[in-house]
């Protein structure tokens, strides 16, 4: 009890030196935070799953176990230099996003939210948190996804969000929770592809207007690296043909040994981090081929006794509540300047 207290107390002077004085290279993280729902029923979505009387019996304990555990690998996951933004998906709402920010350690951040209800029929979303003393909002939209008939498809828009950062320069960010594979990786690759589709069209529709734009694209894409609609990014495009304007994206995660997250024996790097060019070049905040990782804490892991080696310590396992973390790591890019 002795030693956890002292623990405790130790966490606590860290949060206020890292309020206290923030950090001089920012860093930007993004977490699928696997069904981070609140207690409360929505008639316009299918949530019974998540409710204290539903098949997962989530109750307001194991929420803010949840928020709890969430703040803790945001506060772990760079040092003392907690994320000055923050990507998130498989969020229910603003609530939950608000009790993340305002009822855990993570208060003393400050962080602000960026956030709107999806079109997703579960109703999980996409959102942005922000540390206003490091970065400054300059505008953000979401882009939904069109389906083969010019409908909009049941699925999380993505999330674009300006950000001015210290030293006179600026980051566009774009925020991606692509269609799954539920329904089978071939059926599916249709609608990731159209995902990719319209997150090049948002990025051109950038470049038109500032050709040379720092652009980071992170999220959950449920494809890998060399999956087709990923490929599809980092090839070269033109943003129009009346322009020389042009786009194609860096994926730093194409080098990565470990995946994201783990299904039976084999482990899948669906979680990314993309970048233009010009965020490479040392003109200012850039990154390098290694500024992207994937954050493996102790804690988001345990032994797989079924599958050996190591799997994630997620919420549930299958429909039995252990009380872990999610079943996808974070990733991270770390900003240096020049």
């Amino acid at each position: 009890m002795r030693k956890q207290f002292l623990l405790l107390f130790l966490f606590s002077i860290c949060i206020e030196l890292c309020a206290q004085h923030p950090a001089d290279n920012p860093t930007i993280l993004f977490y699928n935070v696997e069904n981070l729902f609140d207690t409360q029923n929505d008639s316009l979505t299918l949530d019974d799953e998540f409710l204290p009387d539903g098949e997962r019996h989530w109750t307001r304990n194991r929420f803010q176990q949840k928020v709890n555990h969430l703040s803790k690998v945001i506060l772990s996951c760079s040092g003392f230099n907690p994320p000055a933004i923050i990507g998130l998906c498989e969020v229910e709402n603003r609530y939950v996003l608000e009790q993340l920010t305002q009822e855990t350690p993570l208060k003393k951040l400050g962080y602000r939210i960026i956030h709107k209800d999806s079109p997703d029929e579960r109703g999980i979303d996409v959102a942005l948190l922000f540390r206003p003393e490091i970065v400054k909002p300059l505008y953000f939209s979401y882009h939904p996804v069109i389906d083969g008939k010019g409908g909009i498809e049941s699925t999380r828009e993505i999330l674009q969000a300006g950000f001015a950062l210290p030293k006179d320069d600026t980051v566009h960010v774009f925020v991606n929770h692509w269609p799954s594979r539920y329904s089978g990786q071939a059926k599916t690759a249709p609608q990731r592809m159209r995902a990719a589709q319209t997150l090049l069209s948002a990025i051109m529709e950038l470049r038109v207007e500032s050709p040379k734009a720092k652009v980071i694209a992170m999220g959950d894409f449920n494809d890998g690296p060399e999956s087709a609609s990923l490929l599809e990014l980092t090839k070269q495009k033109a943003a129009n043909s009346d322009s020389a304007v042009s786009i194609s994206l860096v994926n730093l995660s194409r080098s990565w040994q470990q995946g994201t997250l783990k299904y039976r024996q084999s482990w899948f790097v669906f979680d990314q981090i993309l970048v233009s060019q010009e965020l490479m070049e040392p003109n200012g905040w850039f990154v390098h081929a290694q500024s992207a990782t994937i954050v493996n804490l102790p804690f988001l892991l345990i032994p797989d006794s079924k599958y050996q080696g190591m799997k994630l310590n997620r919420t549930y396992n299958g429909f039995r509540y252990q009380g872990g973390f999610s079943d996808h790591l974070p990733v991270l890019l770390k900003l240096s300047y020049q």
